[in-house]
């Protein structure tokens, strides 16, 4: 098939390319480089079937040349390091970008999928979380540039379907991890790492037992390609519903660097900082056939590895 992936220079989007020119497709990478890296597709220059168009989706004269078969739509900054300092720009391409890319699928008969994210659920008040719980959020607070962004794309993808005929997907990705992460991007786990192999305090907010879900980027994207080929239309989440504490996963991440001389400490916690995240994955189980299969210490030790080589500094 002929695929696009927006986004495809980012983490998610990257590794997805990879699996489609694994099975065989043509993909047609599309990213602005504002958040994604050309590191992370720079192993694909020579590939026969693979081209990266570096173009902003929100653009109002936004289109794709020749067939497509399908749409992955990943494009967007996603990562608090990005978002909070991206909130216009974040709005931006999860609304406009996502309704020219639903206006190109529509036009060329494609499948589109739009990857949405567990934060649509907020700061959830029962765990674990179906789809079709509607969440606890703050339309106003300091992440709701990429929560209600992604709750939007989300009513896109279900107003063209209903309205347009168009054939879509929505997957709510939970917290996802692996190689090419960026190391300064916010989140706990690479926090960790970074802090690790730099031989700097690990740091714990509040007391550590807030609990998150912990999902390999190869289980993820194994996932979406299943969830695209799925006859499905309403979200499903694509996460692994084994919880772990922080303070645990500090000390998962301290295990797998005997050489680190970082110590745990413990810091004030941030006003935002959700108690517990934790998909209930019975859609993926009964639709997909899809469950996770690499177990955390297995996955934290490619990211480790994969920056280990890259001879992170102190």
């Amino acid at each position: 098939m002929r695929v696009v992936v927006s986004g495809a220079a980012g983490f998610l989007g990257s590794h997805l390319t990879d699996l489609l020119l694994g099975r065989g497709d043509d993909v047609v990478g599309i990213d602005d480089l504002s958040t994604g890296r050309r590191a992370n597709i720079e192993h694909l220059n020579t590939h026969p079937k693979f081209c990266l168009v570096t173009r902003d989706i929100t653009q109002t004269t936004f289109g794709i040349d020749g067939p497509i078969d399908r749409i992955y739509h990943l494009a967007s900054p996603s990562t608090p390091a990005t978002y909070l300092k991206q909130q216009i720009a974040t709005l931006r391409v999860n609304s406009q970008g996502t309704l020219n890319l639903l206006e190109v699928a529509t036009q060329k008969g494609a499948r589109m999928l739009v990857a949405s994210t567990f934060d649509v659920y907020g700061d959830p008040l029962v765990s674990p979380q179906r789809e079709d719980y509607f969440g606890n959020v703050n339309s106003i607070g300091l992440h709701s540039a990429y929560e209600e962004a992604k709750r939007f794309a989300e009513t896109c993808a279900m107003a063209y379907n209903r309205e347009r005929g168009a054939d879509t997907r929505i997957i709510r990705i939970f917290n996802t991890y692996g190689p090419r992460m960026n190391l300064d991007d916010g989140r706990v786990v690479t926090t960790f790492v970074r802090q690790a192999l730099g031989d700097q305090p690990i740091t714990v907010f509040g007391d550590g037992t807030q609990t998150r879900t912990m999902c390999h980027v190869s289980d993820t994207v194994r996932g979406l390609t299943l969830a695209m080929e799925a006859d499905f239309h309403e979200p499903i989440n694509i996460g692994n519903p084994d919880e772990v504490s922080i303070v645990q996963l500090a000390r998962n991440v301290l295990e797998l660097v005997p050489t680190s001389k970082s110590k745990i400490v413990f810091a004030r916690g941030p006003d935002y900082d959700p108690r517990t995240r934790r998909p209930d994955i019975t859609r993926a189980r009964q639709i997909l056939g899809w469950t996770p299969k690499v177990p955390l210490k297995e996955g934290l030790a490619t990211l480790i590895d994969y920056y280990r080589q890259r001879c992170v500094p102190n």
